[in-house]
């Protein structure tokens, strides 16, 4: 099931125990340009709430790309945790206020994780105050990328609680994709560095 059709299966059946039936993966109901919510309200796709979960769905998949080079084992498992968090994330966006279903919300807890997760990566690291230029081995330059994304991700996070009046995104899932692009940035330098490959700093003629 597509992030984008976060809708089109209730909630409800996602964590039942019971078999469901087979679904066909596609269902005509989005032909026209709208799509559902968690609650039920049919909107465009270029709604701004489409834009956040899509753009997180997105991030998510350059994570599992990331995932898929050859990485140390711990950040792998790390970037399983980042990628199931997420798509609480992705569900939490798509859930109207209103909603009788809950998803699971991205919690301080899940922030604290994180940036307990970054400050670990970032004392292994040398220290300087220059820019670094994206790049190095392919590993790090798509951390580089997901880095990139998240920041998108937060950005339309951001327009989308302006459009719903502010103050409708939860806290805590703003901090967590914030942290998210400095945990990637950190991570980047972390792969190189454990690669042996030397960092390329930004230099200004």
């Amino acid at each position: 099931m597509p992030l984008s059709g976060y809708g089109k299966r209730h909630p409800r059946r996602i964590n039942a125990t019971i078999s469901l039936p087979p679904m066909k993966i596609y269902t005509r109901t989005g032909d026209a340009g709208t799509t559902s919510l968690v609650g039920g309200t049919r909107v465009s796709k270029t709604h701004p709430r489409l834009e956040a979960y899509g753009t997180v769905d997105e991030v998510n998949s350059h994570l599992g790309l990331l995932a898929a080079y050859d990485i140390p084992e711990g950040d792998r498992k790390t970037l399983l945790w980042l990628q199931n968090r997420l798509f609480d994330l992705g569900c939490q966006l798509a859930t109207e206020e209103d909603s009788k279903w809950k998803p699971r919300a991205i919690t301080a807890d899940d922030v604290a994780h994180l940036e307990a997760l970054i400050d670990e990566v970032d004392a292994s690291l040398p220290r300087h105050n220059r820019f670094i230029l994206p790049g190095g081995t392919a590993a790090a330059a798509q951390a580089h990328v997901a880095r990139t994304v998240a920041r998108r991700a937060e950005r339309d996070m951001l327009r989308l609680d302006q459009a719903l009046g502010g103050e409708k995104i939860a806290p805590e899932a703003l901090k967590f994709v914030n942290r998210l692009s400095d945990y990637l940035f950190v991570t980047a330098r972390h792969l190189n560095i454990v690669a042996g490959y030397e960092e390329i700093f930004w230099e200004q003629e």
